[in-house]
């Protein structure tokens, strides 16, 4: 019965193999601007559906902030990293990433967040808790280049795709071990493949995102015209904020703050030098 599982197993784990590989080489796209190879199985307009509904469901839930000039200054700056973004693909004459989104800005009254979102297809919230950090447009710029650059590099649809193989890929582990990865969950009490994808594979690869929306964001809003030194500052505050209590960066899908300002130091100079603004701030 055994020699019967094991040929059973093995035949199995061929023909998973062979489809898988297709799918991954027909699905292998890259990354605008940075070029890096990503993986995408899960089609964006589906998460884009999704994403629509999600913000609705925000927009619901949510204390909405009141603060009418607050608002408009972040539509502002939205609209011009916007339209910087379209711009500078069509000067290239490459496929704007942007052309399927409904853009859509909302701030959330909530002091205690120091955050920014940007969802698939352009739905971007912004809390007034973060505003305490960016202290003026260029900061605030920094902040929504990033998150932009998010939903322009398809992130969101990147990490989907890669969960959907990973989780294919740990039941695939656990048939060919022939059960001794969920039995030694079982032993132990923890979930030894989680641990393993989340500390050796979602947080090294989430930190590899997040940087790179550090980067594409630096060149997004400066093409819109603002001051990207401004982004140091913010890390530098944001530092300040954590008191020291930021976790260990390997525990972490986010680069530490440290890393971040040692990275936007690098990536500042050659950045206003390779990509002047588009359009100008009045």
């Amino acid at each position: 019965m055994n020699n019967i599982n094991n040929i059973n197993r093995r035949k199995f784990l061929e023909i998973f193999g062979v489809c898988s590989c297709g799918l991954v080489f027909t699905s292998c796209t890259t990354a605008p601007i940075t070029e890096r190879k990503q993986l995408k199985l899960i089609p964006e307009s589906t998460l884009n559906r999704q994403a629509v509904q999600i913000y609705e469901n925000v927009k619901r839930k949510a204390k909405l902030s009141k603060d009418k000039k607050q608002l408009d200054e972040i539509k502002e700056i939205g609209s011009r990293i916007e339209e910087s973004v379209s711009a500078y693909f069509d000067s290239k004459n490459e496929k704007d990433p942007t052309y399927n989104f409904n853009w859509e800005y909302i701030l959330i009254d909530d002091d205690k967040i120091k955050n920014a979102w940007c969802m698939p297809g352009g739905k971007i919230a912004v809390y007034t808790g973060i505003l305490k950090i960016t202290k003026n447009k260029h900061g605030l710029a920094s902040v929504m280049g990033h998150e932009i650059a998010h939903a322009v590099a398809k992130h969101s649809v990147e990490r989907a795709s890669r969960a959907l193989i990973l989780n294919l890929g740990t039941q695939i582990a656990d048939i060919a071990s022939g059960g001794k990865i969920s039995a030694a969950s079982r032993s132990a009490g923890v979930d030894v493949a989680g641990l393993i994808r989340t500390f050796g594979i979602d947080n090294p690869f989430g930190r590899k995102q997040e940087s790179e929306a550090d980067y594409l964001g630096l060149i997004f809003s400066s093409l819109a015209g603002y001051d990207i030194r401004e982004s140091v500052k913010i890390w530098e505050r944001m530092k300040e904020a954590h008191k020291g209590n930021e976790p260990p960066q390997w525990m972490s899908t986010h680069p530490s703050s440290t890393k971040r300002i040692i990275s936007l130091n690098l990536w500042i100079p050659e950045i206003i030098i390779k990509y002047p603004p588009i359009k100008k701030i009045i």
